[in-house]
């Protein structure tokens, strides 16, 4: 019932987005109507998602994780695709927030058909490990796209906060080891949600300590160059274990 209401109100949201897509080429009304139509679909799908996390009982916390971590990003991918929307808005084709446009309107496509993928899995639970693994990669890619950006985060850190963030990449590095050993299911669940969190905030922290203001630029550009092969590393590692 929840998959088949999941999958129904995503489709729509898919039609939001090439609503959104097309309305930056068409009048301001076109684009407000557009952005309050995904605004309101993505509430619905959220509150589905919710329902159908709920009725996979509190006894599969990890698994629940999954599936919040799954709409989450949908709805992280919309905000910016509404925002790269607002200022491709009555520009020309070729200009550069035309490519912003499209390749925000990529990564939401990609999102949607991830939580999909991760909705179904659910039902299987051989696969739900699996896919929580393939799900955390893809999130890590995205997270790192940013990081690698150029742009300046809204505020800084001190260095002794990137050094804090590193801790939970080991920890989630030992925890990745132990489920390519184990290869149990909840095992694989557990790193994917534990290795999300500790590779974002690990990013997040590198970036805002290498714009503090005691940082010069050389020693910015290998924080980030760090930051960035760190991210890599931990990848390979995830590729292992999803190969395992």
């Amino acid at each position: 019932c929840y998959r088949e209401n999941i999958l129904k109100t995503a489709k729509a949201l898919v039609e939001d987005t090439k609503l959104l897509v097309s309305g930056a080429a068409s009048s301001q009304d076109k684009l407000a109507q557009a952005a309050q139509s995904s605004a309101n679909t993505i509430t619905q799908l959220a509150e589905v998602v919710k329902l159908g996390a709920a009725s996979l009982g509190s006894d599969d916390p990890e698994t629940q994780v999954v599936l919040i971590n799954a709409i989450k990003d949908v709805a992280k991918a919309l905000s910016d695709l509404i925002g790269a929307t607002k200022g491709a808005a009555s520009k020309p084709a070729d200009d550069p927030s035309m490519y912003q446009l499209k390749g925000a309107a990529k990564v939401m496509v990609t999102n949607v058909t991830s939580l999909l993928k991760t909705v179904k899995a659910v039902e299987d639970e051989a696969t739900r490990g699996t896919r929580a693994l393939e799900a955390t990669i893809e999130y890590i890619k995205q997270e790192l796209t940013v990081f690698q950006s150029s742009e300046v985060p809204e505020k800084s850190s001190s260095p002794e906060e990137s050094i804090r963030m590193t801790k939970g990449i080991t920890m989630a590095t030992a925890k990745a080891v132990a489920a390519g050993n184990s290869c149990r299911q909840e095992d694989v669940i557990a790193t994917a949600n534990l290795s999300r969190k500790a590779v974002a905030d690990m990013l997040t922290a590198c970036k805002q300590a290498s714009y503090h203001s005691d940082v010069s630029e050389e020693v910015r550009e290998r924080a980030l160059r760090f930051g960035t092969e760190c991210t890599l590393g931990y990848l390979e590692l995830l590729e292992h274990v999803l190969l395992v």
